[in-house]
């Protein structure tokens, strides 16, 4: 077996979830150059691939997730059937988290509850770029006309649940709604915290989701203001047919997976993949994990996002990740050594 192919290749990466042409610098590695692959939970990592496996279009991917249950050992199913694969485009690695927020809203609007959970209006559908997220909080462009999923009791809340995507909201009744992504306003997503930096509110060091949600509730004035730099506002669904016990539906319609699942950029690493996590910081990370979720601000090879699960405890420790680290994708075998020259093989 070759142990380790280098290329620095303009490289055509054509994979599951699509495609992109980018200056790319490719390497397929062996395992024993993954840094506490014997010590991972192959089992683990292997169920959580076979929760989304059965979505794949392509035949080589649909050839390993056939193959998937027939291994009593899930490390020699991982090792025998793919190629770890380190894809770099010169950007500096980083890993974040992310999580499932919980608010506390009601069906209808009434004392704290008045900020609304808004489905996305017919007229967005296929515009492009539509109002901004100041215009829309500023005008009435969606008041009465039945849109209102929910209304929660904390504006900010409500900001950082756009940002993840989905989450759940307590009803003051008892039940419990989950609401999923159902679209934007097709505005570009605006960094906070970056703005806070520039204006030289806090260090960038200093920033932190918490961090922001403290300032902007101290200054509500100024907050309100702040969070309207970013002109991406987010539309929901109720996503109904999702067991409490499970996670959030993440970019595949399935549901994820605490400190399973991470979010990757499709036009380097395909949806659905297995990635090997190697976190570095505070608080060293080694872990097979299944890259099976997006983000509006994971762009890049080696960008990645990590789910922490559901609530104020996972948000805070997903609010906290900012390391650096490595990210190796496993792709098929045939897979991993068509994308090299046939001047490297």
């Amino acid at each position: 077996m070759i142990q380790r192919i280098r290329a620095a290749i303009t490289a055509v990466l054509v994979m599951a979830g699509g495609g992109a042409v980018s200056e790319t610098s490719l390497k397929i590695l062996s395992y024993d150059d993954l840094n506490g692959w014997a010590q991972e939970d192959h089992e683990a990592a292997r169920q959580v691939f076979l929760n989304t496996c059965g979505d794949f279009d392509a035949p080589d991917w649909q050839s390993v997730c056939s193959a998937a249950r027939g291994f009593s050992s899930a490390r020699k199913f991982f090792e025998l059937l793919f190629r770890p694969v380190l894809i770099e485009d010169g950007a500096d690695p980083l890993f974040t988290g992310y999580f499932e927020p919980e608010l506390t809203g009601a069906r209808s609007p009434y004392g704290q509850y008045r900020f609304p959970v808004y489905r996305m209006p017919p007229e967005v559908r296929g515009a492009g770029s539509w109002m901004t997220r100041r215009e829309i909080e500023t005008s009435d462009v969606l008041a009465g006309r039945g849109l209102e999923i929910a209304w929660v009791d904390d504006s900010v809340e409500l900001f950082f649940l756009q940002i993840q995507g989905s989450g759940r909201i307590r009803m003051s009744d008892g039940s419990t709604v989950r609401v999923g992504y159902g679209g934007s306003n097709g505005r570009n997503y605006r960094s906070i915290g970056a703005e806070m930096v520039r204006r030289g509110i806090y260090n960038r060091h200093q920033v932190s989701a918490e961090v922001i949600k403290n300032w902007v509730r101290r200054n509500p004035v100024a907050g309100a203001e702040l969070l309207r730099h970013n002109d991406s506002f987010v539309f929901f669904r109720e996503v109904s047919r999702v067991a409490a016990d499970k996670g959030p539906l993440g970019a595949m319609n399935r549901s994820i997976t605490t400190m399973r699942t991470v979010a990757v950029d499709p036009k380097f690493t395909p949806l659905g993949a297995p990635v090997w996590i190697e976190k570095d910081g505070e608080n060293p990370l080694r872990r097979l994990m299944i890259a099976q979720d997006t983000g509006s601000a994971i762009k890049g090879a080696q960008r990645a996002d990590i789910f922490f699960g559901t609530g104020d405890l996972a948000g805070k420790a997903a609010g906290r990740l900012k390391d650096p680290g490595r990210m190796v994708v496993l792709l098929p075998i045939q897979r991993a050594y068509a994308m090299l020259p046939e001047s490297i093989l």
